[in-house]
């Protein structure tokens, strides 16, 4: 199965369609089923009567089955599909919605909107529904700049690793990566309920994220207008990031931009006090927003152009 092709085929259906309102009303998205099978085991093998070492134990099962759960059914339809172009076509409708390229350009349309029209509030609201952090105080760099770090980060979690698993692994690769994203996003937490049982979750996202991360940092570099600026940055600040992963993106980003990112901010009643990436650049402004889509567009294009001239060669060579 020519596997890059299939994933091209994705991404111009999530460019075309997102994930239509319809659809999601109608069936939900598959992330949210595999959240609903998170939070079952979550409900009832999470217990804080058990034992740090019980709980850790609980939480490595519940990483085994939740990805199996996802990875299972998919091996067998993969494995059902015709050879050819229909196969092609149709293994990319079964891994279009696990891509969220137009979904992610939207989300952070819609924080920039009302930071250039100087609406803080407005801002700070739609910035809410992408970052974890507390935003109800934040300025107008600061929401720019959480913005921009959902942008850098998601695009490697949320297009460029799946897109990745799924041209090395196929129909499974994906849905057994989004499986281990959404555990790491629900459970993987450094929290006192999740320390233990999200250990497992958190530390195997690190690793299927290892090479997506820094090949989205790559990517931004190479469609930058910075290219040069953007690798040094990445190589010297990103591993200053709390996270092994997304400082790459992050540091590429920012060099791009000629902005700083990351720093102070608070999650909940805790202000996480981190270094800056890129420090003695400027705070981003609304205007960087622009900039920063602009940049993501430009290597989702890059992108689709790999996997299609890949997926012309696998169709030549086999």
């Amino acid at each position: 199965m020519n596997f890059a092709a299939m994933m091209a085929g994705a991404l111009l259906l999530d460019l075309a369609f997102g994930w239509p309102a319809r659809i999601y009303a109608a069936i939900g998205h598959p992330v949210t089923w595999i959240g609903a099978l998170i939070r079952w085991f979550d409900q009832r093998f999470n217990l804080e009567t058990d034992s740090p070492a019980r709980r850790r134990a609980a939480g490595v099962v519940t990483l085994g089955v939740v990805t199996l759960a996802a990875a299972l059914p998919m091996i067998l339809i993969q494995a059902m599909l015709p050879h050819g172009s229909l196969g092609i076509l149709a293994g990319a409708v079964l891994a279009w919605p696990l891509v969220a390229m137009r979904s992610m350009h939207d989300h952070v349309a819609e924080v920039a909107k009302p930071l250039i029209a100087s609406d803080i509030v407005a801002a700070r609201y739609a910035v809410s529904m992408i970052v974890g952090r507390d935003t109800r105080a934040l300025d107008a760099p600061a929401v720019a700049r959480a913005a921009l770090e959902s942008l850098a980060e998601n695009t490697s979690d949320g297009i460029v690793a799946p897109v990745f698993w799924g041209a090395v692994l196929g129909l499974p690769g994906i849905a057994a990566y989004k499986a281990i994203n959404t555990l790491d996003s629900m459970i993987g937490h450094r929290s006192a309920r999740y320390e233990s049982f999200g250990w497992a979750s958190a530390r195997f996202d690190d690793l299927v994220n290892l090479l997506p991360a820094r090949a989205t940092g790559a990517l931004f570099a190479l469609v930058s207008a910075r290219p040069r600026a953007a690798i040094l940055v990445m190589l010297r600040d990103a591993g200053l990031h709390r996270s092994p992963n997304a400082g790459w993106p992050e540091a590429a980003m920012a060099a791009s931009l000629n902005v700083r990112l990351s720093g102070p901010r608070v999650y909940g009643d805790r202000l996480a006090d981190e270094p800056w990436v890129n420090a003695g650049a400027p705070d981003p402004e609304a205007g960087d927003l622009a900039r920063g889509l602009a940049l993501y567009i430009r290597a989702m294009l890059v992108l689709g152009a790999a996997l299609a001239c890949i997926g012309v060669v696998w169709g030549l060579i086999t």
